[in-house]
């Protein structure tokens, strides 16, 4: 290249093949990405913590196999991001709390080792809302994070940072957790592909307590649909120190060439950005002229009975993790605080109920997909709102509530589904849009060749909706 500054806006596929080429290296590539932190990290703060000399000595031995043609995987030597809340050995995991703020891993997590197997460069971590309960990405340790494509607008959270990261050019890819889109909001506001996987198709074992149980997954943000099935096959499989995994034994079939698919972009009475829902009509029509079989529904679940059950299961998990630690209530932040207290009000017989609830959605999902192969929906309710504030006060000049952006997204991971957000917009002072699309648990590889198979103009219109 005649600009190797360039190599930090190549996707992975595109760095692979540079490689394979010899047209240039792996430590080339860090290079470019390191000198892209240098330039744009101090402004958008999405990277807090790094080890250089262990990422190039990555490097390094990467270029040695892509010039002895003894490459790992289709992610050997491609540099990422890595968020907050999961173990990478020897770089800090804090949970952006101050609670762990001096604490350094010495063993990977199943999805961070499976990367390193694949020879994946970890750049460093990323950064979030402190243990990864809010939709923005803020915190006592670190800061506020910047949305690059809207300057003084949020990322969303909680993989805030990773999603900033790869929008800036800091690496194609990140890794992050989705408890109740987490993944996906991030990824529509920075004009990025991401998918939360279904249970048990990326494995967990160690790692922080897991307080959203099952509701959170591990998976990836990339630039490209194509960039985002190759981290997802890395990360995808059997390990036998997580039970739930089995789920990626079994088999999956693609979908039709013309699937049955449902499409709501309202929830009852609840706001929704009028930008939003013009990009979602038109993404919609969009697949309809593709082949799709749309059919308008209304929302297939109740919000109130979702939101019910996932707060719930929230609140008691950080009240039960924190009653581990004497000296929490003096290191947390406020709605830390707040959650926690709630937590500590419930009783056991109100967790189990949230459960029970948690249980029925599940059946009531599953229902679905014997009428629709996939379900069509907005990934967020609002556009991205200042950088610093928790959540917007008002979506289309109405009051909404602090989850009240992310209305569309927490019941997949009640229910389990896997789901993709898709870029399908921009906006002019306010980042993108993203619209799901939503299949039955272990659809995974299905849903994602459905994407990689779309036509680039409804994929991807990524017109500009203007206010």
């Amino acid at each position: 290249m005649s600009n190797l500054a360039d190599l930090a806006d190549l996707t992975a596929g595109e760095l692979v093949a540079g490689y394979g080429t010899g047209t240039f290296t792996p430590v080339e590539a860090l290079a470019a990405v390191h000198a892209r932190i240098a330039a744009v990290n101090a402004d958008i703060n999405a990277v807090i913590a790094e080890d250089r000399a262990a990422a190039l000595q990555a490097a390094r031995s990467s270029a040695e196999r892509w010039a002895s043609h003894n490459s790992l995987s289709a992610l050997d030597g491609v540099p990422l991001t890595i968020k907050d809340n999961l173990h990478a050995a020897g770089l800090p995991a804090t949970w952006g709390s101050r609670l762990y703020h001096d604490f350094v891993p010495q063993a990977d997590e199943p999805p961070v080792e499976r990367l390193r197997k694949a020879g994946a460069i970890i750049i460093g971590k990323t950064n979030v809302p402190e243990f990864t309960l809010q939709g923005y990405t803020d915190n006592q340790l670190f800061g506020v994070t910047q949305n690059p494509l809207a300057p003084g607008m949020t990322p969303g959270g909680s993989t805030g940072g990773g999603a900033a990261a790869v929008a800036a050019g800091i690496g194609p890819l990140a890794l992050g957790t989705d408890g109740g889109g987490s993944l996906r909001r991030p990824a529509a506001h920075c004009g990025l592909f991401a998918i939360k996987p279904s249970i048990g198709q990326v494995a967990r074992a160690g790692g922080f307590a897991q307080i959203l149980a099952d509701f959170e997954v591990v998976g990836p943000i990339a630039r490209t649909p194509t960039d985002l099935r190759t981290a997802f096959d890395v990360l995808s499989g059997f390990d036998q120190r997580d039970q739930r995994s089995f789920a990626t034994l079994a088999a999956d079939e693609p979908f039709s060439q013309a699937p049955r698919i449902g499409y709501f972009n309202a929830l009852g009475s609840a706001p929704v950005d009028p930008r939003i829902t013009r990009a979602s009509d038109n993404f919609a029509t969009a697949l309809a002229a593709a082949g799709g079989r749309i059919a308008d529904i209304p929302a297939p679940f109740d919000l109130d009975r979702v939101n019910g059950a996932w707060g719930t299961v929230a609140a008691t998990g950080l009240a039960w993790h924190l009653s581990q630690y004497p000296q929490a209530e003096a290191l947390i932040g406020d709605n830390a605080r707040a959650t926690a207290e709630r937590g500590r009000a419930l009783s056991a017989i109100d967790y189990l109920h949230a459960w029970d609830a948690c249980m029925q959605i599940r059946v009531e999902a599953a229902r679905l997909f014997d009428t629709f192969d996939l379900l069509l929906c907005p990934t967020t309710a609002a556009l991205a709102w200042p950088a610093a504030e928790p959540f917007p006060p008002l979506i289309d000049g109405r009051p909404a509530g602090p989850r009240g952006h992310a209305i569309f997204t927490a019941w997949m991971n009640v229910a389990g589904l896997c789901a993709l957000s898709i870029p399908v917009a921009t906006t002019p002072d306010a980042g993108g849009i993203g619209m799901q699309l939503v299949a039955a648990p272990g659809r995974d590889r299905a849903l994602l060749h459905f994407l990689a198979t779309l036509p680039a103009a409804a994929m991807a219109p990524r017109r500009t909706i203007q206010g």
